[in-house]
This record gives C-alpha cells, structure tokens and sequence, in this order.
C-alpha cells in the first residue's frame, strides 16, 4: 500500500510540473504588470522550478553524472525552494500592506539563503542532498532545520493569511484562488513538517505520502493563479454568447436607425464576433447602448397603446408571464421599424406611444447593465420568432 502510495505520487510529478508552468506562462503578463500579484507569481515560479529539479528522472540523471554534479543540484533545488518561500512571505507581507513586512521577509529569505550555502559549505564531502530512511541527514541535520524552519514559518503565515481573506473578500474568484492556494500551501506543510518528524524523531511512516502531497501541492497551486485567468474566459464566453443572440435585433433595429450605430453592421454576426470593431470587452456594452438607442427612436414609430395590444397578444399565444414584456416589445418594433423603413411620419415626445420597460429604463438611469442585456436578450429570440421583413 505505501509503495503504490508513492508510486501514484511519483507519477503526480510530471503533470504536477506541467500545469505548473504553463499556468506560469499563462498568468506572467498580468502578474508582472500587478504588484499585488507579483510575489504570488514569483512564489508559484520559483516553487516549479525547485519541483523540476525534483522530477525523479531529473534526480536520477543527476546521480548518474556524479556526486559533484547531483550535489549541485541538490543544493540549487533546496535555495530555489527557500526563495520560493521567500517570495510567500513577500505575497502575505504585500498583502498585509506593510513596508516594514516586505522587508522582513526578505531579510529572513537572505538569511536563510545564506545559512544554508555556509552550512553547505561547513559539510564534510557530499552528494546530493537527501534525508535517507536511516542513517544521518546529507550534508547536516542543522543544514535540513534551518531548509525545513523556512518552508514551515512561510507555509504557516501564508495558509493562515489565505483562510483570513478568503472569508472577507467579496469576490468569488479572489475567494476561490486564495482557498486553492491555501490548500496547496497546507499539502507542501505537512510535505516538510514529515520531514522535520524524521529529522528530529527518525519518524518515516509518513515518507510514502510524501511525493503525493508536494505534486497535489503543485496542482492546486497551478490552479490558484489560473482563477483569474478561467474568470477571465468565462466573462468573454458569456460575453459572446450575449452578443450572438443580441445580433439578430441589433442588425434591424440599427439598419432602421443607423445613426446610432458606432460602426456599420458587419457581413455577419460570426464575422462581428471574430473581428470585432470595438475592443472586445465593449462588445455586449455597445450593443446594449445602441439597441436601447435605437427602441427609444423607434418609439416615435408606435401608436398610443400598442405595447398593451401587443401583450394581450403574446399572452393568448401562450408566452409566459416572464417573457411577455420580451415578446410585446419585439411585436411592436417589429412594426416600428417597418414604419420607419417605409418613411412613415414618426410622433415626438408624449405623442410617442411606447414606454420603455424597467429594465432599459433602470439600466438608462445608470443601473444594471447585465439586467438590461438579458432582457434584450429575450427580446431578440422573440424578434427572431416574429415575420421578419426581408
């Protein structure tokens, strides 16, 4: 059972390091660009790269060139994993929003750099670095405390600091990758306190567990600095989604009134979508704004109690009772616009007979512009429902 405890863990290793950099890669951009962001980064960075020269066939090549060369990149592994937690003190300092803080953990990751490479040096002649079943630790127990006392005293900070703002923050996906990071960090705790277990107690029974819990650790750390990023892409989903079903009402109403248009309607709404004409996160934004412009002007266009007629209309059709506002405004813009196309003489100010409905009158007052969308939204599929012109 705990061989292939290790062994599962063990094959963890590669994925692990994979999802590791490319959420690296993925996140570096903006988290360079963000000093908020930047130690988590740093923090994530540095740990996959300690973690790659982790890999067993990394260790194993080592071996093989040598006891210079495999305790060289011991010792490089162990001070890219020191910096690493380092770099986890300077996120929960920066988060902290402290000067002083920031300075501290900085001053005790070079401290803790140096002691180790003093008491690298100190060690009689060695390989790689390496707390075997039995015998001594390599190159000192005192080298492997103060490795352990650095990786513990982050890890603790930082799953403490995680827990505390992830219950306050208001954001779900600052909530979620905090939680994930917490959780990651705790795995790689436990990871050196069971080495700090054997360094002082020769206690071994939670070894076999160990590969799992550092190549979990890498996982769930990828996936802490991938929240925003999968955020990110569920936003411009819904994003699309919306501007596709909007297309539709949108072409009409702005080939009836194109003035309200920032730019002309594209060949087609697979073209508006993979060339848009505005910055793609003003999409849906453009298209809310034009289309509510263009129901108000097309408004003049509606005779006195239309929208009433039109909502006993839809619900003798069956619409439900939500969507009938939807279904009776589509009815009469459909008219409207043909009014309009057809030169027909429109009727100004209290003359005009329709009267928005809540959504788009809220969302013009500067309210809820994701409210305003949806409902646009149903009414676009119970435009597209009616006889359109050609």
């Amino acid at each position: 059972m705990a061989a292939d405890l290790t062994d599962f863990g063990n094959w963890l290793a590669v994925p692990s390091v994979v999802c590791l950099w490319l959420a690296v890669l993925l996140r570096a951009p903006g988290a360079l660009r963000s000093p908020q962001q930047r130690g988590l980064w740093l923090a994530v960075a540095t740990a996959a790269a300690a973690m790659t020269l982790n890999l067993p066939d990394v260790v194993a090549y080592a071996m093989d060139r040598g006891a210079g060369y495999a305790h060289s990149i011991g010792l490089v592994r162990n001070l890219i994993g020191v910096f690493s937690a380092g770099a986890v003190l300077y996120f929960v300092a920066a988060a902290a929003g402290g000067r002083r803080l920031c300075l501290v953990s900085w001053t005790a990751t070079v401290a803790w750099l140096a002691s180790l490479v003093a008491l690298d040096a100190a060690a009689p002649a060695h390989g790689t670095h390496t707390m075997p079943p039995v015998g001594d630790p390599v190159p000192s127990l005192a080298y492997w405390l103060v490795l352990i006392s650095a990786h513990v005293v982050a890890n603790t900070v930082c799953v403490a600091l995680c827990w505390r703002y992830s219950r306050r923050t208001e954001s779900r996906g600052l909530a979620a990758g905090l939680r994930l990071f917490g959780l990651g960090t705790a795995l790689a705790g436990l990871f050196w306190l069971a080495y700090l277990l054997k360094a002082l107690f020769g206690s071994t029974w939670a070894m076999p567990a160990l590969p799992l819990l550092m190549n979990v650790h890498g996982l769930l750390r990828a996936a802490a600095i991938l929240v925003p990023t999968l955020f990110t892409f569920r936003r411009t989903a819904s994003d699309i989604a919306t501007a596709w079903r909007l297309w539709p009402l949108w072409r009409d109403l702005v080939q009836a009134v194109p003035h309200v248009a920032l730019n002309k309607p594209r060949a087609g709404r697979m073209v508006e979508l993979l060339w848009p004409p505005v910055p793609r996160n003003l999409l849906v934004y453009r298209k809310v704004i034009e289309t509510r412009d263009a129901i108000l002007i097309l408004g003049e266009y509606v005779a006195p109690g239309a929208l009433e007629d039109a909502r006993g209309r839809v619900a003798g059709r069956g619409v439900p009772e939500q969507r009938r506002t939807a279904a009776a405004l589509a009815s009469v813009l459909l008219d409207a616009r043909r009014a309009k196309l057809a030169g027909a003489p429109g009727q100004q100010g209290e003359a005009a007979g329709l009267e928005l409905p809540a959504a788009i009158q809220t969302s013009a007052e500067g309210g809820d512009l994701a409210q305003e969308a949806r409902f646009l939204v149903d009414v676009a599929h119970e435009y597209t429902r009616e006889v359109k012109p050609s």
